[in-house]
């Protein structure tokens, strides 16, 4: 099974290429990653992120509820940058 992980766009970057790319915030810490699935992503926006890959925009709702379920289920610290 994979596992889509919502992250908080922090700042969107100058393209690589073809590709676009944001920094992406997860539990205090930040990626690069490829936001060409979702063009129209701006900082402030939650994604859900797999293989360094942003698939979707999701609202901050229901952001805070896949963190409330990865608290759950013991995959997720309650580290600072969660909502």
């Amino acid at each position: 099974m994979c596992l889509g992980v919502p992250g908080l766009v922090v700042e969107c970057l100058e393209p690589a290429g073809e590709l676009a790319f944001a920094l992406v915030e997860f539990a205090g810490l930040r990626r690069r990653i490829c936001t060409a699935c979702v063009p129209d992503v701006r900082p402030g926006d939650y994604v859900i992120v797999h293989a360094g890959i942003a698939l979707s925009r999701i609202d901050a709702e229901e952001a805070g509820r896949v963190f409330e379920y990865l608290r759950a289920m013991g995959e997720l610290d309650d580290g600072e940058g969660v909502p």
